[in-house]
């Protein structure tokens, strides 16, 4: 028997798995401290509109682009507001949803506000800019910018995808599938259907409008809102294609955009899912590598027999899934996802070594804790996040998905030449949006953009998520922009990586400074 294929998902770069002591294992995000500086979030701040601005407003917007906004105190050192947007741009006097965002004011001389998207789809802009205001950003940052993180539509606070509660969703990540037969193929399907209707009768008309052009358009909402004449913009993964996409609407309000762990906007479903899968094989063996230099490691040999070592106790989980101490049954999906998950951040290795030398002797409590971490559920069995569904559903208004049953199984067969450990958990993911409410709005193809403002996109070599070449081509589709890449491991550099890459891009942020083209930390 087979578990249900896993969804990859380019996680927030804010988001590392540590070892934390002997056997712990928490999900670490920087902390929530501002740094030097006077303190404003206490006092509420109304934004009003900057005539200038409101009169660059695309027609049938103004009032949106004119609208007064609160920032409230909250979350004990910053401020908070909810931001007005159209649900449908094509019909912008009809309904309209709240987009929920968070303010780190700059700790001194201010010149604009930076928004800020860790990825996802469905990651939380708004817990990235409170959990990591404090650390992941340089001081020189802090000083200029006030930090706006903000939730895309559809995710967590803004107009969320809501499906499930809590058991039923520990209940379908249980459940197990035999795909390669045609009973197991229909009951996922079923089981994925009866999931989209949840979806569509919790969440309502929005679930049709929270694609990828929307929210860009709902940034521009956000630029004008803090009065900023130019976007400048931080994207990690999804958040750079968010970005690219925003770049090709609104090429004259460019300003500062970093692009960190870039997706390429031109390939296909199909085509990203096949380099996630040889993206993660090739993180495996170099965690294998890593592991093996180490005293303590569970494997043994060369690479590649660590490798088929990792391999061979997925195919026995397949074959028998075990049950965790928590009484909870750990099938094969859940345990892959537990060896996902520290691979986006190599600092989380040690972790991975702690869970794997624990399952090689029959303990999968660890690598359960691993997959819920990926999971966004917390050790008393609540969920913190929509963001799997809100990542479901974005990427089938954003991807058109192969679906014929023939066509997901010779893709199977690719993804498992692609990634002999990984690849069958890639596979079928078109069962996912097969039954889907609402089709895809989007077909992909490179980006346009004409803009004079120099765009800076990063690549890291060793990225599972969002593979080196990605960036290369996103760089080249947009022009005018100039590609870092930094020698690493794990998902995304800025803020993570080392001095060159912080280095270069606080310059740039700062004053304006732009890298040089194809500059490798």
């Amino acid at each position: 028997m087979t578990a249900r294929p896993l969804p990859v998902r380019p996680r927030s770069a804010a988001v590392g798995v540590r070892a934390l002591g002997a056997m712990a294992l928490a999900m670490v995000l920087a902390s929530c401290s501002l740094l030097n500086g006077e303190d404003r979030s206490q006092e509420a701040a109304t934004a009003k509109a900057d005539p200038s601005i409101v009169a660059s407003a695309p027609a049938g917007l103004e009032e949106f682009y004119s609208q007064e906004v609160v920032w409230e105190p909250c979350e004990t050192e910053f401020q908070c507001a909810s931001v007005t947007v159209p649900m449908d741009y094509d019909d912008p006097a009809g309904e309209t949803i709240q987009i929920a965002a968070l303010r780190a004011p700059s700790t001194g001389k201010k010149t604009g506000s930076l928004l800020v998207n860790p990825g996802g789809p469905g990651a939380s802009g708004y817990d990235f800019v409170k959990d990591a205001a404090g650390t992941h950003f340089s001081q020189a940052v802090r000083d200029s910018y006030d930090l706006v993180g903000f939730d895309p539509r559809g995710v967590k606070r803004s107009a969320p995808v809501t499906c499930m509660t809590d058991a039923e969703r520990d209940a379908a990540r249980a459940k197990i599938y035999d795909l390669e037969t045609d009973s197991g193929l229909s009951a996922v399907l079923a089981d994925n259907k009866a999931v989209a209707a949840q979806c569509e009768e919790q969440t309502g008309p929005v679930l049709g409008n929270i694609d990828t052009v929307s929210s860009a358009k709902d940034v521009d909402i956000l630029r004008a809102v803090v009065n900023d004449p130019k976007l400048n913009y931080l994207g990690y993964s999804y958040g750079t294609f968010l970005g690219s996409t925003y770049a090709s609407l609104f090429p004259g309000n460019v300003g500062r955009m970093v692009l960190d762990g870039a997706l390429d906007p031109s390939i296909s479903n199909e085509e990203l899912t096949s380099g996630q899968a040889r993206a993660f094989e090739k993180a495996i063996r170099a965690y294998v590598a890593s592991c093996l230099g180490q005293d303590g490691c569970p494997l043994s040999g060369d690479v590649d027999s660590g490798v088929q070592q990792i391999r061979d106790l997925i195919a026995a989980v397949q074959q028998t899934p075990r049950t965790a101490k928590d009484g909870r049954v750990v099938n094969a999906t859940m345990f892959v996802s537990g060896l996902i998950t520290p691979l986006y951040n190599d600092q989380s290795w040690p972790a991975l070594t702690q869970a794997l030398e624990a399952a090689m002797t029959g303990d999968v409590s660890l690598m359960l804790r691993l997959a819920d971490l990926g999971a966004d559920r917390s050790s008393n069995g609540t969920y913190t996040s929509n963001s799997t569904f809100a990542f479901n559903a974005i990427n089938c208004l954003d991807y058109p998905m192969e679906s014929d049953t023939a066509a997901m199984r010779a893709e199977q067969q690719r993804l498992t030449q692609d990634s002999p450990t990984f690849g069958y958990f890639f596979a079928y993911g078109g069962t996912n949006c097969v039954d889907w409410p609402y089709k895809s709005v989007r077909t992909p193809s490179p980006v346009e953009y004409d803009g004079d403002s120099p765009i800076v996109v990063i690549g890291t070599t060793g990225d599972p998520a969002t593979p080196v070449e990605w960036a290369s081509s996103l760089r080249k589709q947009l022009g005018n922009a100039a590609l870092l890449t930094w020698e690493g491991e794990g998902h995304t550099a800025y803020g993570r990586s080392n001095s060159c890459i912080g280095d270069a891009v606080d310059s740039y942020l700062v004053s304006g400074q732009v890298p040089a083209d194809n500059t490798v930390c």
